[in-house]
């Protein structure tokens, strides 16, 4: 008899649970088709009535960047020439001029010529501004100018450009270019080797466990893993390069989403290329996502010690979908976590304050590792053993976003000269004409002491007196002439991206890796530390 009552309860419950269910979808697709069509309505009365001629394409471009602007960056539009891009990031191999070119509204600049493509070999140089491709004008071309500068093998382009105020041109022919995901190993003694990864394409765990064989070979038994500056990449090469040091089997990233199917565990599928061998990895605030879910795993198994300064934070996983007419959607779609259960994203872009900038997250939660060592959320994978000179902030920020220290980099390549990487040196009195230069470019940003002084000052509804005002705006004047003295407080952190700079411009990606070796903080640190077993144990203990 209880049985069946057992029974008889059960079923409506399941209806009701069901109903609901069937209910809130219904609610959403007619919320959905009903927007569709109010906009769909919109959209073509204003195209057919409004007083002056509409671009259509224009109009749709702007009004989708704009609705996935209130979203997260990471969720974007792609239309056929960006879906074309996607493919070429993740494959690693393109045709094109072999160079990283930033587009401005007037001009494209290139950043760096890659060491023995076409544009090295037609002799561009960082710094120059391109100006005109083929008879285009960058400056009268609406879209994105380096477009233009792409093509197939053995196709030529010709470039004018700007060099140092003086107009010059080249014809490039354009080739295959090979994207590395391991662009650098080497030997950094006799016991210690040393591999930059620097982005997670198709080839990042191939080009990483070939490395590392190699290595060995040549009598590695302690490694260092390099990923500062990697902005991520695959999810399925993160997990491929990791399980290179850890066992099959083993979980290293758990993702969580509102979609049932995209909740979802990635385990290691694979038997280690080596489990054993003592590790340091390095970070740094560009070191994103997959590098991430790779420093993040490795800490949380406690299979090795994490160098450098904090990572960036981005613990959002994409996914492109198929639209229509050969675009797609990137989608943000879930977070994940790593082994011990933390989602490391930083910003939360779903609170914004009052200016519409998303909030960095300030409240962390403790976790442990393995081993039982307390690691946190919220605000990237945080260092075992922080290097001060990775260490970024507001000043070092708006030097790089201002091209201040890119710029400065340009002028020192045509005013000085040296004959390999081992005779490089920046000495005091160069780091005082970098000061000076700063000092003249006139760049502005805002520290978040000013940004609260100002609201207060600006306020209609302040109670505070003019004589307190007028002393608030002195402390704004101290506060800038602090800015220049920061020159001096950060000079090691600013000098390290200076260095990094300058010394690309003479000897190529190659030889600032070669200059690492020898100079760099972190790599330093890291062999002493792997030098010391007992130290380096005791870390992950």
């Amino acid at each position: 008899m209880k049985r069946l009552i057992r029974k008889q309860v059960l079923i409506p419950v399941l209806a009701v649970v069901v109903l609901v269910g069937a209910s809130s979808f219904k609610s959403d697709f007619f919320e959905i088709a009903k927007q569709i069509e109010i906009f769909t309505t919109l959209f073509k009365e204003l195209n057919m009535n409004y007083v002056d001629e509409t671009n259509p394409a224009e109009l749709m471009d702007s009004a989708i960047k704009n609705m996935l602007g209130e979203l997260d960056p990471y969720t974007q539009f792609l239309n056929e020439q960006d879906v074309e891009s996607f493919k070429i990031n993740n494959a690693g191999e393109y045709s094109g001029i072999g160079a990283l070119v930033r587009s401005y509204e007037n001009k494209l600049l290139v950043v760096e010529p890659y060491q023995g493509y076409a544009a090295d070999k037609a002799g561009l140089r960082a710094g120059d501004e391109i100006i005109k491709i083929g008879e285009t004008v960058v400056a009268d071309f609406d879209d994105n100018a380096g477009e233009l500068l792409k093509g197939a093998n053995n196709s030529t382009v010709e470039v004018t450009f700007l060099r140092q105020g003086e107009t010059k041109t080249t014809t490039i022919t354009r080739g295959g270019v090979e994207v590395d995901a391991v662009p650098f190993y080497d030997m950094i003694d006799d016991k210690t080797g040393y591999i930059v990864l620097s982005r997670f394409n198709q080839k990042a765990s191939k080009q990483t466990q070939s490395a590392l064989q190699d290595l060995k070979g040549r009598g590695a038994e302690r490694l260092i893993l390099d990923l500062r500056g990697n902005p991520g990449g695959l999810l399925s090469e993160a997990i491929n390069v990791t399980n290179l040091f850890v066992p099959k089997g083993e979980l290293i990233v758990t993702t969580k989403s509102k979609v049932k199917k995209f909740n979802q565990e990635y385990r290691t599928r694979n038997k280690p290329e080596d489990e054993e061998i003592p590790l340091v990895v390095l970070v740094n605030g560009k070191s994103a996502s997959a590098s991430e879910i790779v420093s993040g795993g490795l800490q949380d198994l406690d299979r090795a010690v994490i160098v450098g300064a904090r990572s960036f934070g981005k613990g959002l996983v994409q996914r492109p979908l198929k639209l229509t007419y050969g675009t797609q959607l990137k989608v943000t779609i879930s977070r994940y976590y790593t082994p011990s259960g933390r989602c490391i994203q930083s910003l939360d872009y779903w609170n914004r304050d009052e200016q519409g900038n998303a909030v960095r997250n300030t409240a962390f939660n403790e976790f442990t590792t393995r081993n039982g060592r307390k690691v946190w959320d919220g605000g990237g994978v945080m260092p075992d053993i922080t290097i001060e000179s990775l260490k970024t902030n507001s000043l070092i920020d708006a030097l790089e976003s201002n091209n201040i220290v890119f710029d400065f980099a340009t002028e020192y390549f045509y005013d000085h000269s040296f004959d390999s990487v081992d005779n490089f040196s920046f000495s005091s009195s160069d780091y005082s004409a970098f000061k000076a230069y700063a000092a003249e470019q006139n760049f502005s940003y805002q520290t978040k002491t000013e940004q609260v002084l100002e609201e207060t000052i600006n306020g209609d509804d302040t109670l505070l007196g003019a004589d307190v005002q007028e002393k608030y705006k002195d402390l704004l004047l101290a506060i800038n002439r602090g800015k220049i003295n920061a020159l001096d407080t950060y000079k090691d952190e600013i000098q390290k991206n200076l260095e990094d700079e300058i010394i690309t411009r003479y000897f190529y990606r190659e030889g600032l890796y070669r200059y690492y070796l020898k100079h760099d903080d972190a790599i330093l640190t890291a062999k002493e530390l792997l030098a010391d077993n007992t130290k380096y144990s005791n870390i992950l203990k």
